[in-house]
């Protein structure tokens, strides 16, 4: 059975905290774009040789979406639903640890205490500011603050990852 717990808590986080800490990440620099492209309708998009169509200029980017806004959008949703999702990962991690008798054990608590630090650090300032930006109401410096939020929460499970695999001080042999 704890084998069974391990695995779902391990897939749990691959499958719900990963979607979330890349697009997260990602999310600053479509934002950044979306600030810096001109309103729909200004007319400012080059047109065609036969003035029928706009050009889009080609970007220096070769993975970059057609519709900045869309893929801001897009990314956004993947963070909130993925959020949520990820909340099986403590459950199927406390299950785990009570199954393996490591519940007190400094390495588990400290990986506890940092999950609920990015969690709170996802919920208060990460989501929060993504749907700011979202809804038109931020600027370019609020996509430098959202970054530097993300890059923690990245860190916090980065660190936590690290956590529940050298398990330091862990006397279960693995």
């Amino acid at each position: 059975m704890t084998k069974f717990l391990l695995a779902v808590h391990v897939l749990a986080a691959i499958v719900a905290v990963g979607p979330v800490t890349v697009a997260a990440s990602m999310f600053p620099p479509v934002a950044r774009r979306v600030l810096a492209a001109p309103p729909a309708g200004s007319g400012t998009a080059a047109l065609a040789d036969d003035d029928s169509e706009p050009v889009i200029p080609a970007s220096d980017d070769p993975g970059a979406a057609d519709d900045p806004a869309g893929t801001l959008r897009l990314l956004y949703r993947i963070c909130r639903v993925y959020a949520v999702v990820g909340v099986v990962v403590p459950v199927f991690g406390f299950a785990t640890a009570s199954r393996m008798g490591v519940l007190g054990d400094a390495w588990l608590i400290t990986s506890i205490a940092l999950t609920a630090l990015a969690a709170v650090v996802l919920a208060a300032l990460v989501l929060p500011a993504q749907t700011t930006l979202v809804e038109g109401g931020g600027t370019v410096r609020h996509t430098a603050r959202l970054a530097m939020y993300t890059g923690v929460f990245n860190l916090l499970w980065a660190t936590v990852t690290v956590l529940m695999i050298v398990r330091p001080g862990s006397t279960t042999g693995a």
